[in-house]
């Protein structure tokens, strides 16, 4: 099938180049940065691709067949402010937890959607009017296990015990952590299972940086990391007990859901927290985290 220019198939459509732009738009198959127009994810699957010439540079090209017509997947799709209606919350604190999650950062003005949150279905949109980015929703967001269970912390709703001793956990997480219960009390407050990881955690906190401790993965599996910083989006694990086989098995578990999902993961050793100094200021950097 040949592919055309967005000028060319606005005159297949006897439109004009502007109205087909916005209508992509509304479609959610472009979207604009700065004065750049850009493919989505959508659009990409619709047939759009980037073509580059010496005369023009990249352009958009689209299957001269391409039904604007037909109806979209975003006729489905709901916003920050129809989702904060369904959990009793304004539409910016809806995009705050969504971005707590991972599935959208702030851009210069408005939310842009990251990698997971494609994986979720979110779609990247912007306002016709102001250029604002936002991004659109599937109505099964609402049932997401993920989300329910952050907006519920948020409000200080609790359904159920500590991280990973509820009957869904497997059994070698929860003989892990009935043999190394949380005694350590870092300089936070937090309490800790282990020396090691008070050190790191009071490393976070002398060096101002947010961070959670046995945070849930936003993902289905009932899986906590050892920490969590909501800047860069960063988990960091320390692994300890490398003698222990069962322990090991765990680790390798929870390395392949890092990888399934994309997660950024920094994998800390007893050497590395020995020289925490050292060690983390340059890893968080990697994430764009300053530690000073």
């Amino acid at each position: 099938m040949n592919q055309i220019s967005t000028t060319a198939l606005a005159k297949i459509y006897d439109i004009s180049p502007k109205e087909l732009f916005s209508h992509l738009v509304d479609m959610g198959y472009i979207i604009k940065h700065n004065d750049t127009w850009s493919l989505t994810e959508l659009g990409i699957k619709n047939g759009g691709s980037i073509k580059e010439s010496a005369q023009y540079g990249q352009y958009i090209v689209w299957p001269e067949d391409l039904d604007l017509n037909k109806e979209q997947t975003n006729a489905k799709l709901i916003t920050s402010t129809v989702i904060g209606k369904n959990f009793d919350l304004s539409p910016n604190k809806i995009n705050f937890i969504l971005s707590e999650l991972g599935w959208v950062q702030k851009g210069l003005k408005g939310w842009v959607i990251t990698e997971p949150g494609k994986k979720q279905g979110g779609v990247q949109s912007e306002d016709k009017k102001s250029g604002i980015p936002y991004v659109r929703w599937p109505e099964s967001i609402i049932e997401s296990k993920s989300l329910k269970e952050t907006i519920d912390q948020v409000k200080g709703v609790n359904h159920s015990p500590l991280p990973e001793t509820t009957k869904t956990a497997n059994e070698e997480s929860v003989e892990f952590r009935e043999k190394f219960e949380a005694k350590h009390r870092s300089a936070d407050g937090h309490m800790v299972r282990s020396k090691a990881e008070m050190l790191i955690d009071n490393w976070l906190y002398m060096a101002e940086i947010v961070h959670a401790y046995e945070r849930k993965l936003p993902i289905e599996e009932d899986v906590y990391c050892d920490f969590y910083i909501p800047t860069g989006k960063v988990y960091i694990e320390y692994w300890g007990y490398e003698n222990d086989p069962k322990y090991l098995a765990r680790k390798q578990k929870k390395i392949d859901l890092y990888n399934k999902y994309g997660f950024n993961l920094i994998e800390l050793q007893d050497k590395d927290v020995q020289n925490l100094d050292d060690v983390l200021p340059r890893l968080l950097l990697k994430f764009g985290v300053q530690a000073y």
